[in-house]
């Protein structure tokens, strides 16, 4: 484990405003502090025994170790994905005013 204070949570949804509305709604619900959209991406995996290929938009969203968890759940709970990926990633360090801003907007 780590004792990041912050982390970075993405994801990848099937099209630019599922991407918006999910990083919308995540800090609508202030489990992030913001949500940032890049895409299309395009997807290569391997999913119900066949190799397959999607284009995607990928979600990265910036929150605290005490909404991490919440903003997981949220993800799980509005994705339309049937498994979703999510992954968490500790900020290891950054802009000291930066990640004092994301203490805050997760305070909601």
């Amino acid at each position: 484990m780590t004792d990041a204070r912050h982390f970075q949570v993405s994801t990848t949804v099937d099209s630019a405003e599922a991407a918006a509305d999910l990083a919308r709604s995540a800090v609508e619900a202030r489990v992030a502090a913001c949500g940032q959209v890049a895409g299309p991406i395009n997807s290569v995996y391997w999913w119900e025994g066949k190799l397959d290929n999607a284009t995607e938009w990928l979600v990265l969203f910036k929150t605290t170790a005490g909404r991490s968890a919440a903003l997981v759940d949220h993800l799980k709970t509005q994705h339309s994905y049937d498994v979703p990926e999510i992954i968490v990633t500790p900020v290891m360090g950054g802009n000291p005013a930066y990640l004092t801003w994301i203490d805050q907007e997760t305070q909601g």
